[in-house]
C-alpha cells in the first residue's frame, strides 16, 4: 500500500530545512550572477508554481499564446518535456505549421500544445537556453513562454508569473519534502505577478482571502483570478443535451483527477464508474484494454477523458467511443490588459475577445460565472466575489452591487 502524501510529508519534514536553504543558495548564485543569467533578444513570460502538482499552467499557457498570437506576436512555448523520449538539445514538437513529434516523444503536455495551438511553435529541451535560441534564430519567433518555468532560473523573464489553485492554494505552506512548496515562500519576491486559478463558488472566499495574504506580503504584484470552464462533448446531433449523451466511463492520468470527475458531475454526465492513473502516465494496450472491459461492466456506451490524456492514446486500440472533455481559460480584463501593458503591445479586437468574460444573450438559460469585475481605469480593478445582472456600463461602487447570482455584468468608467 503506498503511503498518502501527508504520510510522507511527516517522514520528509526533518530535511525540509535542508532543501529550503540548498534551493536559497541556488537562488542566491543566480542572483549574485555567480550562475549566469541569459538574456534573450525577445521578451519572455514565465509560467510557473510554488507548489508541487497541478496549478493550471498549461491551459493559462494555452490561454497567453493565443492572446499574444491574435494581437500579432509570434510566440513560441518552450518546455521541458517532462516524461518524452526524446533527448535532444532542441526537440521541436511543433513549428507552427506541423505536429512533428508524439506525445511519447514530447511529453504529453508539450503535445497537447502543438494540437491544441496551430500557428504557434511548441518545443522542448532540458536545458531551455537551447530550444529558447532556436525559437528566436530559426523559427523567427518574437516572445516566448516558458511553461513550468519559476525555477528555471537561467533566462531572464520580463513577466514572470506565478500560479496558486484556487482550492489547494499553498497546502501545508511548508517546503519539499514535508510538504508541496519546491521553494521557501521568500522566492516568490522574484516573481512579477500573481494568478489564482480554477475559482469557482466553492473556492472563491478562499481565493479572495488568499489573494488579501499575497496582497499584504506582496504589495508591489498584483493579483488576478481565472476559472476554467468545462464544455459538453460534441455529440452526434447538435441538439443533443447533456441528458442525451450515453452513460461514460471516465478515466484519466492527471495530477488532480478529481477536479476532472468534479467538472463531469457538475454538468450532469451519466458516469458510471472511473479510473485513474499517476500523473503523465505514458498508457499501453492492456491499460486501455482493462479500461474498456471495466466500462462495459459498469453500464457505459462511450468513454471519456481529458485532453492531456487524449495525445497519449492516439496509437492504442480503443474498443469503445472516446470523448474528451473540453476545457476553456476564462478571466477577467485585468490581466490580459497587465500583459499588454507590461509587454507594450496593442492587442487586437481578437486578442481582446480572449479576455473577456463570455457575454451572456439577456434573458437565457446559462451557467452562472464565478466573479464579475468593476473597471476604475485599467489599473484600479475591483474584483467581486459573485456575479451580478447585466446592466448598461456605468461606473457603480461595490458596495452597491447586490449579491445576485444570476447574470454577469462588466462594469467600466465612461
Amino acid at each position: 500500500m503506498t503511503p498518502s502524501p501527508p504520510t510522507l510529508f511527516a517522514i520528509g519534514r526533518p530535511f525540509s530545512p535542508v532543501y529550503s536553504l540548498l534551493m536559497s543558495v541556488r537562488q542566491n548564485l543566480y542572483r549574485r550572477n555567480i550562475l549566469t543569467v541569459h538574456r534573450l533578444a525577445v521578451p519572455v513570460i514565465s509560467v510557473g508554481n510554488l507548489t508541487l502538482g497541478g496549478t493550471g499552467k498549461t491551459p493559462t499557457v494555452a490561454w497567453i499564446a493565443r492572446f499574444l498570437h491574435a494581437a500579432g506576436h509570434r510566440p513560441a512555448i518552450i518546455s521541458r518535456g517532462y516524461g518524452g523520449t526524446a533527448k535532444g538539445a532542441v526537440n521541436l514538437v511543433s513549428d507552427g505549421s506541423q505536429v512533428l513529434l508524439t506525445a511519447d516523444q514530447a511529453g504529453d503536455e508539450p503535445a497537447m500544445l502543438a494540437r491544441q495551438l496551430p500557428g504557434i511553435a511548441v518545443l522542448t529541451g532540458k536545458i531551455r537556453l537551447h530550444p529558447c535560441r532556436h525559437a528566436i534564430e530559426r523559427l523567427g519567433s518574437t516572445i516566448l513562454i516558458l511553461d513550468d518555468g519559476f525555477q528555471h532560473l537561467a533566462i531572464a523573464r520580463d513577466i514572470d508569473l506565478v500560479l496558486f489553485n484556487a482550492t489547494t492554494l499553498a497546502g501545508n505552506s511548508r517546503v519539499f519534502p514535508g510538504g508541496e512548496l519546491r521553494e521557501p515562500v521568500s522566492a516568490l519576491h522574484r516573481c512579477t505577478a500573481f494568478l489564482l486559478t480554477g475559482v469557482d463558488d466553492g473556492n472563491v472566499g478562499r481565493a479572495e482571502r488568499f489573494a488579501a495574504l499575497l496582497n499584504s506580503r506582496f504589495p508591489d504584484k498584483p493579483v488576478f483570478y481565472s476559472a476554467i470552464a468545462g464544455e459538453l462533448p460534441a455529440p452526434p446531433n447538435p441538439e443533443s443535451t447533456a441528458d442525451s449523451l450515453p452513460p461514460f466511463f471516465a478515466f484519466c492520468a492527471i495530477a488532480h483527477p478529481d477536479r476532472f470527475f468534479n467538472s463531469l458531475y457538475g454538468m450532469k454526465l451519466h458516469v458510471t464508474g472511473k479510473a485513474w492513473f499517476r500523473d503523465h502516465h505514458r498508457y499501453n494496450q492492456n491499460d486501455v484494454d482493462v479500461i474498456c472491459r471495466r466500462a462495459k461492466a459498469s453500464g457505459a456506451r462511450a468513454l471519456i477523458t481529458t485532453e492531456k490524456d487524449l495525445v497519449k492514446l492516439e496509437p492504442l486500440q480503443v474498443a469503445l467511443p472516446l470523448l474528451t472533455l473540453k476545457t476553456r481559460f476564462e478571466t477577467d480584463d485585468c490581466f490580459p490588459d497587465y500583459l499588454s501593458r507590461t509587454l507594450g503591445i496593442t492587442p487586437s479586437r481578437e486578442a481582446r475577445r480572449l479576455g473577456c468574460i463570455p457575454e451572456t444573450a439577456a434573458g437565457g438559460d446559462f451557467e452562472p460565472q464565478f466573479f464579475a469585475v468593476a473597471f476604475h481605469g485599467v489599473s484600479d480593478c475591483i474584483r467581486l466575489p459573485f456575479v451580478v445582472d447585466q446592466t448598461e456600463a456605468a461606473l457603480v461602487k461595490a458596495s452597491d452591487i447586490a449579491a445576485n447570482r444570476s447574470s454577469v455584468i462588466l462594469i467600466e468608467t465612461g
